[in-house]
């Protein structure tokens, strides 16, 4: 409990009243009899009504409070948090309410001051916005009562259970469902590649059109119809894809308000929901990370919540990567053919280990090593130079991003193709370059 303004301001109005009094009694003035009486008699009276209404402030009931929190939050987005407040107060008063909200969580418009009625329940509301992934756990909300004098303030702690869960910032998937799926890839910048030829499955039998090619026709559909009949085709579906993610200590770097491994998590369920749509399965396996995840492939949009529940909490951590052990895992648990996406930050020291473990993986699968690309390096390759440090800067960038070219160029001499590609960019590339492959057949 703190003492409010108002008693504060009595105080400091009869200190100083008081000491106005003692020094005109220094310089010999004559004042009315019985003064200092009523200025101490008026300090002794203030006393008492502080005493009493800290009294009646602590026999008066607590509000009931409750909180509506969103069950699941995409990170980096704010939401809103409603705090339904009902009491029991006979008079109108004005509570400071503060929310306790769990780090890792930024919010907006709090502490804040609301008016009670007797007998009306009010409500409150704040953002949030979540600053990374995981489970949060609400624990109690903090207010101010002020006593019925308004002499004191007391503070009070609620215990207000609540939990919520940050996803990656699948809005915009989920958003999209009822688009045509060509429509939400060309406003994501994803480009497809003219089709050659026609897919590789059987869909059904149609009426010829100008344009179909003369292989299409089916003859024998066209004798019994008496009119030329052709096939037509569509992409290969019940494929299978495995992303092979990196949660390890290179993609903790940081471009904007994400982390490498943040947009590595976005890439995939971006292409996974294009992949799911197209019929294909999707799974996923980790390594570098304290708690290994392993999801098999499964077709159907349910899949997408199976991920997103896998990854929700998955956080990198500071182990090295270890390219062999995760290829040796992945083998043992996936023996259909698949396309196994690596999705990690290659360094100029990664030579030999990643070689071995993705041409080991490229025996039985289609191998796609997605490496992200810190956005410093651009901005230092272009960036004037005009200062020795700026030099040595630019020299050490062109030097590192030469090495790395060469480890690139090495991984596609032995047939593993590499997509090299800023973190924002890196899942329209990716579902660019799957969505190629399937039209070629080639996955």
């Amino acid at each position: 409990m703190k003492p409010s303004r108002l008693l504060l301001a009595w105080l400091g109005a009869l200190l100083v009243a008081n000491l106005i009094l003692g020094s005109l009694d220094a310089w010999g003035l004559v004042l009315p009899e019985g003064l200092h009486s009523v200025a101490w008699g008026m300090l002794l009276a203030l006393l008492l009504l502080g005493a009493l209404d800290a009294w009646r402030v602590h026999r008066q009931p607590s509000p009931r409070l409750q909180r509506q929190v969103p069950g699941s939050l995409p990170l980096g987005r704010w939401s809103e948090v409603r705090l339904d407040i009902s009491h029991d107060f006979d008079r109108p008063l004005t509570l400071q309410v503060f929310d306790h909200v769990p780090n890792g969580l930024g919010f907006d418009a709090l502490p804040q001051a609301i008016d009670l009625q007797p007998g009306q329940d009010s409500q409150l509301g704040y953002r949030l916005r979540p600053l990374r992934r995981g489970h949060f756990h609400w624990e109690r909300i903090e207010v101010l009562l002020p006593s019925p004098l308004g002499l004191w303030l007391q503070r009070r702690f609620i215990a207000v259970s609540d939990n919520t869960r940050v996803y990656p910032d699948f809005a915009r998937l989920y958003g999209a469902r009822l688009l045509a799926v060509d429509n939400l890839l060309s406003q994501l910048g994803v480009r497809q590649r003219p089709r050659r030829g026609q897919g590789l499955e059987f869909n059904q039998l149609r009426e010829f059109r100008e344009g179909d090619a003369l292989r299409q026709i089916d003859w024998k559909a066209t004798a019994r119809q008496r009119m030329p009949i052709t096939r037509e085709y569509q992409d290969e579906r019940d494929q299978q894809i495995i992303f092979l993610l990196d949660c390890g200590r290179r993609m903790r770097s940081q471009d904007g308000e994400l982390a490498h491994f943040d947009h590595a998590l976005n890439a995939c369920l971006l292409l996974s929901y294009v992949a799911l749509r197209q019929g294909d399965a999707v799974g996923l396996s980790t390594f570098a990370s304290e708690q290994q995840r392993h999801l098999a492939p499964v077709k159907g949009a349910a899949q997408l919540n199976v991920l997103l529940n896998a990854v929700y909490d998955l956080d990198s951590s500071q182990a090295p990567a270890d390219y062999a052990a995760a290829a040796e895992r992945l083998l043992a648990r996936q023996k259909r053919r698949a396309l196994v996406v690596l999705v990690t930050n290659l360094r100029d020291e990664d030579d030999d280990q990643l070689l071995g473990a993705v041409r080991r993986i490229g025996r039985q699968h289609r191998v796609l090593v997605a490496s992200l690309r810190e956005e410093v390096l651009d901005e230092l390759r272009q960036a004037p130079v005009q200062t020795w440090q700026q030099a040595l800067g630019y020299c050490g960038t062109i030097d590192y991003l030469n090495a790395r070219a060469q480890l690139h160029e090495r991984l596609g001499a032995h047939g593993i193709p590499v997509l090299d590609a800023r973190p924002q960019e890196l899942g329209a590339q990716l579902v660019t370059r799957y969505l190629s492959w399937k039209k070629a057949g080639t996955l």
